[in-house]
């Protein structure tokens, strides 16, 4: 085996063991449109995860949208399959063969500098309540867009990624963020309860700030019920059940507030 390819292997690995890879796999399905890596295998992009990026490229890739690799920076490689045309020797015809993989080096977006890209044009300054994602030593962070998932948020690199300065998708994650903190970590994957959790959260957020989130409702109802179909209660009954959770991540997003009540009259007021 190519010395190169068995060590990115070993470094899967060696992840397993530290438990990284469901995080990872999770994040490597975001589907990044229009970047190079949306065409890569769901092991590059895991790869692509665990080297704390959301885009890479190769060399040629940077220079092709105006960006530099920085002097100094250090390659992580992905894995491309090894293909020669080879006779068939059944039909005496060529036909291209897999023969192995090779390893190809490239380089993070963050390790780059030159003329920004499209997702670094969201400005996320103004979203309500940041300050509180910033206090807590969690990053928010514009990535670029796609046509399934408008943000994520991201316990081990402590970070919300926004493809959208939706404030309504921004608090979701910043739920998110509040409930991992009161349970002292999260399930993987999409559970049921937190996903509910946190759009009941980020609906009573909106109107706490000051955004009525009407425009929300409808997809915020059918979110939620598709959740709760997996539970098998109805919508109303799945957030009484979380109820009392969801009225501690405000709590906590809120600051100090013992009684939420009292925080949505004061706002209300």
């Amino acid at each position: 085996m190519n010395g190169k390819v068995k060590e990115v292997l070993q470094a899967i690995l060696d992840r397993f063991n530290s438990g990284d890879i469901p995080n990872a796999v999770a994040y490597s399905m975001f589907p990044i449109a229009d970047t190079p890596s949306s065409q890569w295998s769901i092991l590059n992009r895991t790869l692509m995860f665990l080297a704390g990026t959301h885009d890479a490229r190769g060399f040629r890739q940077w220079n092709e949208v105006n960006r530099y690799v920085k002097k100094g920076s250090k390659a992580f490689y992905i894995l491309v399959p090894h293909i020669r045309r080879r006779d068939d020797k059944d039909t005496g015809d060529e036909r291209d063969v897999l023969i192995g993989f090779l390893t190809r080096a490239v380089f993070r977006y963050e390790d780059t500098d030159g003329e920004p890209l499209d997702h670094e044009q969201i400005d996320l300054g103004g979203l309500p309540l940041i300050e509180r994602a910033q206090e807590w030593g969690v990053e928010v962070k514009a990535i670029p867009g796609n046509y399934r998932y408008a943000g994520y948020y991201s316990s081990q690199r402590k970070v919300i990624a926004l493809a959208t300065m939706d404030e309504c998708v921004f608090l979701h994650e910043l739920a998110h963020c509040a409930h991992d903190k009161i349970k002292g970590g999260l399930k993987s994957g999409q559970d049921p309860a937190q996903e509910i959790v946190a759009q009941l959260a980020a609906q009573a957020l909106c109107r706490i700030v000051g955004k009525t989130g009407d425009k929300h409702l409808g997809t915020s109802y059918r979110y939620i019920e598709g959740y709760a179909e997996r539970i098998k209660v109805s919508p109303f009954t799945a957030c009484l059940k979380v109820m009392a959770e969801t009225e501690k991540v405000l709590t906590l997003i809120l600051k100090g507030e013992t009684d939420t009540t009292q925080v949505i009259e004061k706002a209300a007021a």
